[in-house]
């Protein structure tokens, strides 16, 4: 029974401890095993709640996916970073997160994919447009550090980025993203102009 000096619970901010809370679950235990009723429990909201705000749980990965881009907590946000050089943004995306972050998580895009292995589903199909977002962007880059086949290098760059964020979450080892910077480096140097 709710008293007059028994604090309210605001009805705002529902959707966004929702989001926070399935981009938790969905880190550490994967998309898949996260249930609906999990992320309600974590928010903490009502069933209700969470289905007023999300039909389904696959829309709920795609605000979720969708919240990851427009939040910049991505490894390829910093491909658009105007405070540092063309050349500096593409090593960066390299640099996995720090090596308190436990356990090293890959790809978001990656991991919805491939929890959402059919091409045609809205989830795979966001990831896929995310994956091709990102060798646009390191083209661009590329094109004006004055590559001479930018397309082709960027293509490379990006399965570099994704293997080795991979590899560090399957190792779980967050340093693992320089042995994919000095790749890089090599391919930049015998790319770039001098």
């Amino acid at each position: 029974m709710e008293t007059a000096t028994t604090p309210r619970r605001a009805g705002r901010g529902g959707r966004e401890r929702i989001l926070a809370a399935a981009a938790r679950l969905f880190a550490t235990q994967g998309i898949g095993a996260t249930g609906m009723e999990q992320v309600a429990e974590e928010a903490p909201v009502s069933k209700r709640t969470l289905y007023a705000h999300f039909r389904t749980k696959n829309d709920l990965v795609m605000a979720h996916l969708h919240d990851l881009i427009s939040s910049g907590d991505t490894l390829e946000s910093v491909l658009t970073r105007e405070d540092l050089p063309p050349r500096e943004r593409i090593l960066r995306l390299f640099d996995l997160p720090s090596p308190d972050a436990a356990p090293v998580r890959g790809c978001p895009f990656i991991d919805a994919a491939a929890e959402f292995p059919d091409p045609a589903s809205a989830v795979h199909s966001y990831a896929r447009e995310q994956k091709l977002r990102m060798v646009r962007l390191i083209t661009t880059l590329l094109t004006e550090l004055g590559c001479r086949d930018p397309a082709a290098l960027a293509e490379q760059l990006a399965t570099l980025a994704d293997g080795a964020a991979s590899r560090a979450m399957v190792l779980d080892e967050a340093g693992y993203g320089r042995h994919a910077r000095a790749a890089a480096q090599l391919l930049l140097a015998h790319s770039l102009p001098e």
